[in-house]
Protein backbone atom coordinates (compact mmCIF):
# COMPACT_ATOMS: atom_id res chain seq x y z
CA UNK A 1 0.00 0.00 0.00
CA UNK A 2 1.01 3.63 -0.54
CA UNK A 3 0.19 6.45 1.87
CA UNK A 4 -0.88 9.72 0.30
CA UNK A 5 -3.40 12.52 0.54
CA UNK A 6 -6.16 14.23 -1.44
CA UNK A 7 -4.87 17.45 -2.97
CA UNK A 8 -8.12 19.42 -2.49
CA UNK A 9 -7.01 20.60 0.95
CA UNK A 10 -4.01 22.42 -0.60
CA UNK A 11 -6.02 24.34 -3.15
CA UNK A 12 -3.81 27.44 -3.16
CA UNK A 13 -0.63 25.49 -3.94
CA UNK A 14 0.53 24.74 -7.46
CA UNK A 15 0.98 21.15 -8.58
CA UNK A 16 4.74 21.43 -8.10
CA UNK A 17 4.24 22.82 -4.58
CA UNK A 18 1.80 20.03 -3.69
CA UNK A 19 4.28 17.38 -4.84
CA UNK A 20 7.15 19.10 -3.06
CA UNK A 21 5.18 19.12 0.19
CA UNK A 22 4.28 15.45 -0.29
CA UNK A 23 7.92 14.49 -0.83
CA UNK A 24 9.15 16.54 2.12
CA UNK A 25 6.57 14.98 4.45
CA UNK A 26 7.17 11.39 3.30
CA UNK A 27 3.97 10.85 1.35
CA UNK A 28 4.47 8.57 -1.62
CA UNK A 29 1.33 9.39 -3.63
CA UNK A 30 -1.32 12.10 -4.12
CA UNK A 31 -4.85 12.05 -5.52
CA UNK A 32 -4.90 15.11 -7.76
CA UNK A 33 -8.05 17.13 -8.19
CA UNK A 34 -9.16 17.75 -11.76
CA UNK A 35 -12.18 20.03 -11.54
CA UNK A 36 -12.88 22.47 -14.37
CA UNK A 37 -11.04 25.71 -13.80
CA UNK A 38 -13.44 28.16 -12.19
CA UNK A 39 -15.45 28.91 -9.08
CA UNK A 40 -16.29 26.03 -6.73
CA UNK A 41 -19.96 25.32 -6.08
CA UNK A 42 -19.26 23.80 -2.65
CA UNK A 43 -16.53 23.45 -0.07
CA UNK A 44 -13.56 21.29 -1.12
CA UNK A 45 -14.74 21.36 -4.76
CA UNK A 46 -13.44 23.34 -7.69
CA UNK A 47 -9.77 22.53 -7.10
CA UNK A 48 -7.65 22.02 -10.20
CA UNK A 49 -4.17 20.59 -9.84
CA UNK A 50 -4.38 18.90 -13.24
CA UNK A 51 -6.38 20.82 -15.84
CA UNK A 52 -7.58 18.11 -18.22
CA UNK A 53 -9.39 20.46 -20.61
CA UNK A 54 -7.83 19.93 -24.08
CA UNK A 55 -5.19 17.83 -22.31
CA UNK A 56 -2.35 16.81 -24.61
CA UNK A 57 0.31 14.16 -24.21
CA UNK A 58 2.88 16.95 -23.97
CA UNK A 59 1.01 18.40 -20.99
CA UNK A 60 0.80 14.94 -19.46
CA UNK A 61 4.53 14.51 -19.92
CA UNK A 62 5.09 17.80 -18.07
CA UNK A 63 2.99 16.54 -15.15
CA UNK A 64 4.87 13.24 -15.12
CA UNK A 65 8.19 15.06 -15.15
CA UNK A 66 7.12 16.86 -11.96
CA UNK A 67 6.12 13.60 -10.28
CA UNK A 68 9.47 12.08 -11.22
CA UNK A 69 11.35 15.16 -9.99
CA UNK A 70 9.68 14.95 -6.57
CA UNK A 71 9.49 11.15 -6.37
CA UNK A 72 5.73 11.17 -5.72
CA UNK A 73 3.20 9.20 -7.76
CA UNK A 74 -0.39 10.06 -8.68
CA UNK A 75 -2.88 7.68 -7.07
CA UNK A 76 -5.82 8.89 -9.18
CA UNK A 77 -7.47 11.90 -10.73
CA UNK A 78 -10.40 13.14 -8.65
CA UNK A 79 -13.58 14.93 -9.75
CA UNK A 80 -16.66 14.73 -7.54
CA UNK A 81 -19.74 16.42 -9.05
CA UNK A 82 -23.36 15.24 -9.17
CA UNK A 83 -23.74 13.81 -12.66
CA UNK A 84 -27.34 12.79 -11.79
CA UNK A 85 -28.43 16.29 -10.84
CA UNK A 86 -32.06 16.69 -12.00
CA UNK A 87 -31.13 19.95 -13.73
CA UNK A 88 -29.70 19.03 -17.13
CA UNK A 89 -27.82 22.33 -17.30
CA UNK A 90 -25.87 21.09 -14.26
CA UNK A 91 -25.55 17.38 -15.00
CA UNK A 92 -24.60 17.52 -18.69
CA UNK A 93 -21.46 19.67 -18.26
CA UNK A 94 -20.45 17.42 -15.34
CA UNK A 95 -20.79 14.31 -17.49
CA UNK A 96 -18.83 15.93 -20.31
CA UNK A 97 -16.00 17.01 -18.01
CA UNK A 98 -15.86 13.63 -16.30
CA UNK A 99 -15.28 12.04 -19.69
CA UNK A 100 -12.32 14.39 -20.21
CA UNK A 101 -10.95 13.24 -16.84
CA UNK A 102 -11.28 9.61 -17.93
CA UNK A 103 -9.58 10.35 -21.25
CA UNK A 104 -6.72 12.18 -19.53
CA UNK A 105 -5.86 9.34 -17.15
CA UNK A 106 -4.15 7.02 -19.69
CA UNK A 107 -1.97 9.90 -20.88
CA UNK A 108 -0.63 10.02 -17.32
CA UNK A 109 -0.27 6.24 -17.12
CA UNK A 110 -3.09 6.10 -14.56
CA UNK A 111 -5.59 3.31 -14.00
CA UNK A 112 -7.87 5.14 -11.55
CA UNK A 113 -10.24 8.09 -11.53
CA UNK A 114 -12.50 8.84 -8.56
CA UNK A 115 -15.94 10.43 -8.37
CA UNK A 116 -19.50 10.18 -7.02
CA UNK A 117 -22.35 8.29 -8.69
CA UNK A 118 -24.61 11.25 -7.93
CA UNK A 119 -28.34 11.33 -7.23
CA UNK A 120 -31.56 13.26 -7.63
CA UNK A 121 -31.98 13.90 -3.92
CA UNK A 122 -35.73 14.52 -4.27
CA UNK A 123 -36.37 10.92 -5.40
CA UNK A 124 -36.06 7.47 -3.88
CA UNK A 125 -33.31 5.03 -4.81
CA UNK A 126 -35.71 3.06 -7.01
CA UNK A 127 -36.90 6.19 -8.78
CA UNK A 128 -33.27 7.22 -9.41
CA UNK A 129 -32.36 3.84 -10.85
CA UNK A 130 -33.44 4.22 -14.50
CA UNK A 131 -31.45 7.43 -14.88
CA UNK A 132 -28.50 5.94 -13.01
CA UNK A 133 -28.36 3.16 -15.60
CA UNK A 134 -28.92 5.56 -18.49
CA UNK A 135 -25.99 7.76 -17.44
CA UNK A 136 -23.58 5.25 -15.96
CA UNK A 137 -23.70 2.40 -18.46
CA UNK A 138 -22.12 4.55 -21.19
CA UNK A 139 -19.71 6.18 -18.71
CA UNK A 140 -18.44 2.78 -17.61
CA UNK A 141 -18.20 1.65 -21.24
CA UNK A 142 -16.19 4.81 -21.98
CA UNK A 143 -13.86 4.01 -19.08
CA UNK A 144 -13.45 0.43 -20.34
CA UNK A 145 -12.51 1.74 -23.77
CA UNK A 146 -9.76 3.85 -22.15
CA UNK A 147 -8.50 1.12 -19.80
CA UNK A 148 -9.56 3.17 -16.77
CA UNK A 149 -11.22 2.11 -13.50
CA UNK A 150 -13.79 4.38 -11.86
CA UNK A 151 -13.75 4.42 -8.05
CA UNK A 152 -17.07 5.56 -6.60
CA UNK A 153 -16.91 7.22 -3.18
CA UNK A 154 -19.56 6.23 -0.65
CA UNK A 155 -20.28 9.68 0.80
CA UNK A 156 -24.03 10.27 1.32
CA UNK A 157 -23.62 13.93 0.33
CA UNK A 158 -26.32 14.80 2.82
CA UNK A 159 -25.25 17.45 5.28
CA UNK A 160 -27.73 20.36 5.12
CA UNK A 161 -31.31 21.10 4.09
CA UNK A 162 -30.11 21.67 0.53
CA UNK A 163 -29.60 17.91 0.13
CA UNK A 164 -32.83 16.83 1.85
CA UNK A 165 -34.20 14.21 1.85
CA UNK A 166 -32.03 11.77 -0.10
CA UNK A 167 -28.56 13.24 -0.32
CA UNK A 168 -26.73 13.71 -3.60
CA UNK A 169 -25.05 10.31 -3.93
CA UNK A 170 -26.67 6.91 -4.42
CA UNK A 171 -23.70 4.68 -3.63
CA UNK A 172 -23.85 4.83 0.17
CA UNK A 173 -24.32 1.24 1.34
CA UNK A 174 -23.43 -2.38 0.55
CA UNK A 175 -27.00 -3.21 -0.48
CA UNK A 176 -26.91 -0.47 -3.12
CA UNK A 177 -23.40 -1.48 -4.24
CA UNK A 178 -24.57 -5.04 -4.86
CA UNK A 179 -27.37 -3.76 -7.06
CA UNK A 180 -25.07 -1.37 -8.93
CA UNK A 181 -22.37 -3.93 -9.59
CA UNK A 182 -24.97 -6.49 -10.65
CA UNK A 183 -26.70 -4.16 -13.11
CA UNK A 184 -23.40 -2.75 -14.43
CA UNK A 185 -20.98 -5.65 -14.25
CA UNK A 186 -17.55 -4.34 -15.19
CA UNK A 187 -13.96 -4.57 -14.05
CA UNK A 188 -13.87 -0.79 -14.54
CA UNK A 189 -16.57 -0.10 -11.93
CA UNK A 190 -15.56 -0.17 -8.27
CA UNK A 191 -15.09 1.78 -5.06
CA UNK A 192 -13.13 4.65 -3.66
CA UNK A 193 -13.80 3.44 -0.12
CA UNK A 194 -14.03 5.97 2.72
CA UNK A 195 -14.71 4.42 6.15
CA UNK A 196 -15.79 7.75 7.66
CA UNK A 197 -19.04 7.66 5.71
CA UNK A 198 -19.98 4.41 7.43
CA UNK A 199 -19.16 5.86 10.83
CA UNK A 200 -21.43 8.81 9.97
CA UNK A 201 -24.26 6.39 9.18
CA UNK A 202 -23.63 4.31 12.35
CA UNK A 203 -22.48 1.40 10.18
CA UNK A 204 -19.45 -0.87 10.58
CA UNK A 205 -16.65 0.39 8.29
CA UNK A 206 -14.82 -2.94 8.35
CA UNK A 207 -17.45 -5.57 7.57
CA UNK A 208 -17.91 -4.75 3.83
CA UNK A 209 -14.20 -5.05 3.03
CA UNK A 210 -14.10 -8.80 2.56
CA UNK A 211 -17.17 -9.02 0.30
CA UNK A 212 -16.08 -6.08 -1.85
CA UNK A 213 -12.31 -6.62 -1.79
CA UNK A 214 -12.14 -7.00 -5.58
CA UNK A 215 -13.93 -3.66 -5.97
CA UNK A 216 -11.52 -1.71 -3.74
CA UNK A 217 -9.78 0.53 -6.30
CA UNK A 218 -8.78 3.36 -3.95
CA UNK A 219 -9.19 4.23 -0.25
CA UNK A 220 -9.68 7.55 1.53
CA UNK A 221 -8.52 7.91 5.12
CA UNK A 222 -10.90 10.24 6.94
CA UNK A 223 -12.67 10.08 10.28
CA UNK A 224 -15.71 11.67 11.95
CA UNK A 225 -16.58 12.63 15.49
CA UNK A 226 -20.18 12.18 16.61
CA UNK A 227 -21.34 14.81 19.08
CA UNK A 228 -23.62 12.61 21.15
CA UNK A 229 -24.73 15.39 23.45
CA UNK A 230 -25.86 17.37 20.43
CA UNK A 231 -27.38 14.24 18.88
CA UNK A 232 -29.45 13.79 22.03
CA UNK A 233 -30.79 17.30 21.48
CA UNK A 234 -31.63 17.25 17.76
CA UNK A 235 -31.91 13.55 16.85
CA UNK A 236 -30.42 11.52 14.02
CA UNK A 237 -32.93 12.88 11.50
CA UNK A 238 -31.56 16.40 11.85
CA UNK A 239 -29.07 17.46 9.19
CA UNK A 240 -25.77 15.66 9.97
CA UNK A 241 -23.76 18.88 10.20
CA UNK A 242 -25.72 19.60 13.37
CA UNK A 243 -24.33 16.55 15.19
CA UNK A 244 -21.09 15.41 13.56
CA UNK A 245 -17.70 16.84 12.71
CA UNK A 246 -15.21 15.66 10.07
CA UNK A 247 -11.89 14.68 11.70
CA UNK A 248 -8.57 13.25 10.61
CA UNK A 249 -7.62 9.64 11.42
CA UNK A 250 -6.93 9.15 15.10
CA UNK A 251 -9.32 11.90 16.22
CA UNK A 252 -12.70 10.30 15.58
CA UNK A 253 -14.82 7.17 15.84
CA UNK A 254 -12.85 4.70 13.72
CA UNK A 255 -10.48 2.07 15.09
CA UNK A 256 -7.67 2.53 12.56
CA UNK A 257 -5.66 -0.47 13.75
CA UNK A 258 -8.68 -2.67 13.08
CA UNK A 259 -9.49 -0.99 9.77
CA UNK A 260 -5.97 -1.06 8.37
CA UNK A 261 -5.51 -4.62 9.56
CA UNK A 262 -8.69 -5.63 7.73
CA UNK A 263 -7.48 -3.91 4.55
CA UNK A 264 -4.29 -5.96 4.74
CA UNK A 265 -6.21 -9.17 5.45
CA UNK A 266 -8.33 -8.82 2.30
CA UNK A 267 -5.21 -8.22 0.21
CA UNK A 268 -5.67 -4.55 -0.59
CA UNK A 269 -2.42 -3.13 -1.91
CA UNK A 270 -3.47 0.21 -3.40
CA UNK A 271 -3.31 3.83 -2.31
CA UNK A 272 -4.65 5.11 1.01
CA UNK A 273 -5.08 8.87 0.71
CA UNK A 274 -5.74 11.07 3.73
CA UNK A 275 -8.63 13.45 3.16
CA UNK A 276 -8.70 16.53 5.37
CA UNK A 277 -12.00 18.28 6.08
CA UNK A 278 -11.09 18.89 9.72
CA UNK A 279 -11.23 22.55 10.77
CA UNK A 280 -9.90 21.87 14.28
CA UNK A 281 -6.36 22.43 13.00
CA UNK A 282 -7.39 25.82 11.66
CA UNK A 283 -8.26 27.01 8.20
CA UNK A 284 -4.84 28.42 7.32
CA UNK A 285 -2.51 26.63 4.93
CA UNK A 286 -0.17 25.85 7.84
CA UNK A 287 -3.02 24.39 9.87
CA UNK A 288 -4.21 22.19 7.02
CA UNK A 289 -0.67 21.00 6.37
CA UNK A 290 -0.35 20.19 10.07
CA UNK A 291 -3.54 18.13 9.82
CA UNK A 292 -2.00 16.10 7.00
CA UNK A 293 1.19 15.56 8.98
CA UNK A 294 -0.72 14.57 12.12
CA UNK A 295 -2.81 12.05 10.19
CA UNK A 296 0.35 10.70 8.57
CA UNK A 297 1.84 10.09 12.01
CA UNK A 298 -1.23 8.05 12.99
CA UNK A 299 -1.13 5.87 9.88
CA UNK A 300 2.51 5.61 8.86
CA UNK A 301 3.27 2.47 10.87
CA UNK A 302 1.07 0.50 8.46
CA UNK A 303 3.26 1.42 5.48
CA UNK A 304 6.75 0.23 4.68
Amino acid sequence: MKLGFVSAILAELSLSEVLAFAAKERFSTVELMSWPVGKAERKFAGVTHVDVTNFTQAQADDVLALTEKHGVSISALGYYPNVLDPDASVSEPCIAHFKTVIAAAPKLGLANVNTFVGRDWTKSVDDNWPRFLQVWRPLIAYAEDHGVRIGIENCPMFFTNDEWPGGKNLATSPSIWRRMFSDISSISFGLNYDPSHFALQFMDPVSPLREFHEKLFHVHAKDVKIDRARLNEVGVFAEPLKWHQPRIPGHGEIDWVQFMGALMEVGYNGPVCIEVEDDTFGKTLEGRQLALKSARDVLQSFFI
